[in-house]
């Protein structure tokens, strides 16, 4: 969810300045064609925004480091149980897509309340409280994509390297992003510090395993790891694109 700015009269800023604002997409957010939900993300609506694109590049990034160690099996012991973990975080990632997009519908629910309502001040505070939740669960489970994008990429197929890479990468942002949100609505909402510290402690998570990743780049250079450039010896199993 994104920052709810207050206007003048109390209302969002993000809604008070026209937007259709919908509960959530027509569709699922994990089952849209890419170019739908692109189209959604620009488009003047309340959602998907900050919240939704986070949770989609959680979910990018599992999915990534979860293809990187199904061709890492000669490689990684215990590949396919990590690609198995890393789709349950694809799946997870993408359905908090659509979870922010509810929580953003609350808070908007709660502020459109009569300003000299009794009421509106806790479902506010509430509806923020349910709005830090999603976030936060988009930078935990995107921390969680790092470390096993960290895994794949140290130990795995080392022509994999650039997608497990990616995926730390990609998980590092999402991460960062939803913990930025988190902070916004806990200020909002003034509540405790503490939800704070764990998005924080799940950016610093992220960070690391990502560093880790650009460490096998000996300090950043575009290289990856050395591989023989003998195509015979790929075992990268003819993965398109």
């Amino acid at each position: 969810m994104s920052r709810p700015k207050e206007s003048s009269d109390g209302i969002p800023e993000r809604a008070h300045r026209g937007a259709v604002v919908t509960t959530v997409p027509d569709m699922p957010v994990p089952d849209m064609p890419v170019q739908d939900f692109l189209d959604q993300l620009a488009a003047r609506v309340a959602a998907p925004g900050g919240g939704g694109a986070a949770a989609i590049a959680a979910a990018m990034a599992a999915g990534l480091a979860a293809m990187a160690a199904r061709f890492s099996e000669a490689q990684l012991p215990g590949a396919s149980d990590l690609a198995d973990q890393a789709d349950e975080l694809r799946r997870r990632a993408a359905g908090l897509a659509d979870t922010d997009a509810r929580a953003y519908r609350a808070v908007l629910d709660a502020y459109s309340l009569p300003s000299d309502s009794d009421q509106r001040q806790h479902r506010v505070r509430e509806a923020l409280r349910g709005a830090v939740a999603v976030p936060l669960d988009i930078a935990e489970t995107a921390a969680q994509a790092a470390v096993l994008a960290a895994v794949v990429a140290g130990t795995g197929n080392p022509r994999l390297y650039g997608d497990a890479a990616t995926a730390a990468l990609l998980a590092e942002a999402s991460a960062r992003s939803a913990a930025c949100l988190v902070d916004i609505n806990v200020g909002l909402g003034g509540l405790e510090a503490e939800l704070s510290e764990r998005a924080a402690q799940a950016v610093a998570q992220a960070r690391d395993a990502a560093r880790r990743v650009l460490g096998e780049l000996g300090g950043g250079g575009l290289a990856g790891p050395s591989v023989s450039q003998d195509p015979a010896r790929d075992d990268r199993r003819q993965r398109p694109g």
